[in-house]
């Protein structure tokens, strides 16, 4: 099948060339570029990427040395093409790309501080969202992005009854926070479940898994997200009346976030159709 999409970015943090994540963003690397897709990978430890957001990613003087206000400073030099270096090359990439990998470690049940940073620095206000272009209407809804992630737990430990809880809930911040939020069309995500406490031959099926997923991942359907226009912008965003009465005999809530009370709709940021 013929991909629809040839630009690829793959945003990976990982320190070690040996790991298991590497191995991941290579498999993504063979796989796509053997399919006629151009892959871009920013090797965000390789390249020393800077994760606070400061002061210093606008060059020259800023608006209000006083009151700092990051977003606002970030979005005039955005537009003023005074942005740091680093953010611009990256927003380059990005701007560039059909499909964004996210490749790395969970750390404490979300990402590593250099990914955060990636996010922090580089969606910045005006280039990646503002208050009428996000979530169903962003700037990014041509755009397919995916979370490939490993685990330190096991799978059973993330589910509604185990320990850890449910992988669903812990993955809405992620994939509506800041990729839907966005406009992405958010692919359900590649999870490789605690590949150091398995065997060697377990893991090579967790890489194998993914290989072939890769093979038709620019087909996949996206993730459900609740569209803007269910909700009463004159009204602090609430659902509209008669999408919650349409809602009210139902089983489940419509997403993980937006549950209306009833029971989480199980699946819902692990796969799509759910």
């Amino acid at each position: 099948m013929a991909l629809a999409a040839k630009n690829v970015l793959i945003v990976y943090a990982h320190q070690s060339p040996g790991s298991f994540n590497s191995a991941a963003k290579d498999t993504a690397v063979e796989v796509l570029t053997a399919k006629g897709c151009a892959v871009k990978v920013s090797d965000l430890y390789a390249m020393k990427f800077k994760a606070t957001a400061t002061a210093e990613d606008v060059t020259g003087e800023v608006k209000n040395a006083e009151h700092f206000r990051y977003a606002d400073e970030t979005k005039a030099a955005w537009e003023e093409g005074k942005l740091a270096a680093d953010i611009t090359e990256e927003q380059a990439k990005l701007s560039d790309a059909d499909l964004i990998i996210f490749q790395f470690p969970m750390y404490w049940f979300s990402l590593p501080a250099i990914l955060k940073g990636w996010i922090d620095r580089v969606l910045t206000l005006g280039y990646a969202y503002a208050n009428e272009k996000r979530y169903s209407c962003g700037i990014f809804k041509d755009k397919k992005a995916v979370l490939s992630f490993t685990t330190g737990s096991l799978e059973s430990m993330f589910t509604a009854n185990g320990i850890n809880g449910d992988m669903n809930v812990t993955l809405w911040p992620l994939q509506n926070g800041i990729l839907h939020y966005c406009g992405f069309q958010v692919l359900a995500p590649q999870i490789f479940w605690a590949p150091s406490h398995v065997s060697r031959e377990a893991s090579a099926a967790m890489l194998q898994a993914w290989r072939s997923r890769l093979d038709g991942l620019l087909e996949e359907a996206p993730l459900t997200f609740t569209p803007m226009d269910y909700f009463d912008g004159e009204k602090g965003f609430q659902l509209k009346p008669e999408v919650q009465e349409k809602q009210a005999c139902k089983k489940f809530g419509l997403t993980v976030g937006i549950h209306m009370g009833m029971a989480v709709p199980p699946n819902n940021q692990m796969k799509a159709g759910v």
